[in-house]
């Protein structure tokens, strides 16, 4: 999946080093409910382990070859929230050098483009935590509305005790 400027593919091993130097930005996991990353050899073991699963993908700037971000969703068996088996939640980041460029935007509409039409997923649902309202703007220019559900997830590493915005987008097509 792509777009004019950026790639969607899975992650590589070979990865670890561009996905440590911008996972180690304090500024960026917090925000997504991650710690930093403390090391290359932790930033391999995020790709083997949670970016190695069902839809996930590295976000891959094609101007440089190297991956910027990581989006992807969850489904239900594996969600932050209580969701039928029919929806999935979906999830982003990107790079601080690349903020403010919608990127995360092109990437999410890709995601979803492959939710709604591969998977067919009846429901999209995000979150975020209200002191990141950027993230909030990127579902919102997709088409996801606020459903004023704010509730935890205990399952983030960090910020897990810390309230989030539930955002949902339904499939218009099925």
């Amino acid at each position: 999946m792509e777009t004019e400027r950026i790639l969607l593919r899975p992650w590589l091993d070979s990865d670890a080093e561009a996905l440590f130097k911008y996972a180690s930005d304090p500024d960026v996991g917090p925000r997504a409910g991650w710690p930093p990353h403390k090391s290359v050899e932790e930033s391999l073991k995020i790709i083997r382990t949670v970016f190695s699963g069902e839809g996930m993908w590295a976000v891959e700037w094609k101007e440089t070859g190297e991956p910027i971000g990581c989006v992807g969703y969850l489904p239900a068996s594996v969600s932050n929230l209580k969701i039928k088996d029919d929806e999935a939640e979906v999830g982003y980041w990107i790079a601080k050098p690349y903020w403010g460029k919608g990127i995360c935007t092109e990437a999410l509409r890709l995601v979803i483009d492959y939710c709604f039409n591969v998977k067919k997923f009846t429901t999209l649902w995000g979150d975020y935590f209200p002191e990141n309202p950027a993230s909030g703007k990127v579902m919102e220019k997709c088409g996801f509305k606020d459903t004023g559900i704010e509730t935890v997830c205990p399952n983030l590493v960090v910020g897990a005790d810390r309230p989030v915005k539930v955002m949902k987008l339904e499939n218009k097509t099925i």
